[in-house]
């Protein structure tokens, strides 16, 4: 939604409504077969862990060594729901 400025520039905000309901279909598809809360807070947890990443690579945004654990206790939560 950076990148599409509010609704600014139609293209990004086009990919970013794409994009949603792309991951709108996959997680629907996903949950037909798995617990519900766990597949939720899977989906979640990785949404999370991509838009850190995404903004610490795209925007620059500053990944201090608090935002790392955070992500990190994040992943290992995701690991704990999969095991």
């Amino acid at each position: 939604m950076k990148y599409a400025d509010g609704v600014r520039h139609p293209l990004p905000m086009l990919a970013y409504i794409a994009l949603f309901g792309i991951g709108a279909v996959l997680q629907s598809q996903a949950m037909r077969d798995t617990e519900l809360g766990a597949t939720y807070i899977l989906v979640l947890g990785l949404e999370a862990t991509l838009a850190f990443v995404l903004g610490v690579a795209l925007f620059d945004e500053v990944a201090t060594m608090r935002k790392l654990a955070a992500v990190l206790l994040i992943v290992v939560g995701i690991a704990f729901l999969r095991a």
